[in-house]
């Protein structure tokens, strides 16, 4: 059976991550969380003083791009590959609100987009890849034979974004993820470089009522109908 390439994209807390790496087990691909690697330079800025809320070093951080070293490590007990930076697991410490505030900030920066894109591009020129974000489906792997954009309403993705970080520990309001939410989404969507948008071929989802699973089955079928095209 041939190997394909599967785009999905969508805005944030959509579960575009989980889909993704049940697809990749169910298929035995490469799963990518391309929204992981900019969490990482989004860390990597705020532990080298370049961005917090109150300023952004923009030059100071695009000079010291070639200081962060953005990889991934298969975790056997977790079934899927989790984030480094400079061979450091940084896994947890990306997925707080403090990241999620600045992430669209940095994502925003053309030279992280450039030096970001080539390595995923990189790691699916073989194809038999899962790959989620903003831009996969219209930058980054434009050919690709499924491409799947995924939506909910900003209310449900906040209080899945919020029953997240609450299960990590962190101290937060319902309220705070639901702006960062909206925030996200309109830096996301009106960025100049590569921003979200739905690419013309891709098949859009809203998962606002349906359960993981449901919508697991429903997008398999669709890499099915690829496959056996």
């Amino acid at each position: 059976m041939k190997d394909i390439t599967i785009a999905i994209d969508g805005f944030s807390s959509t579960g575009k991550s989980t889909i993704a790496k049940l697809l990749a087990k169910s298929l035995g691909y490469v799963y990518v969380d391309s929204g992981a690697m900019y969490r990482a330079i989004t860390f990597f800025a705020m532990k080298e003083g370049k961005i917090s809320t109150e300023h952004f070093d923009r030059d100071g951080l695009i000079s010291e791009l070639p200081n962060a070293k953005v990889s991934f490590k298969f975790n056997d007990s977790l079934g899927f590959a989790e984030v480094y930076l400079n061979d450091i697991n940084i896994e947890k410490n990306i997925r707080t609100l403090e990241v999620s505030n600045l992430v669209s900030t940095v994502a925003a920066v053309p030279e992280v987009r450039k030096q970001l894109v080539k390595i995923q591009k990189e790691i699916g020129k073989n194809k038999a890849v899962v790959m989620d974000g903003r831009d996969i489906g219209t930058v980054v792997f434009p050919d690709a034979e499924l491409k799947i954009f995924m939506n909910a309403s900003a209310q449900t993705r906040a209080l899945r974004r919020y029953n997240e970080i609450k299960d990590n520990g962190e101290a937060i309001t319902f309220d705070a993820i639901l702006e960062n939410v909206q925030k996200r989404d309109h830096l996301d969507s009106t960025r100049k470089d590569s921003p979200l948008l739905k690419a013309e071929d891709a098949i859009e989802i809203d998962n606002s009522d349906v359960t993981i699973e449901e919508q697991f089955q429903n997008i398999l079928k669709l890499v099915n109908s690829v496959l056996k095209a």
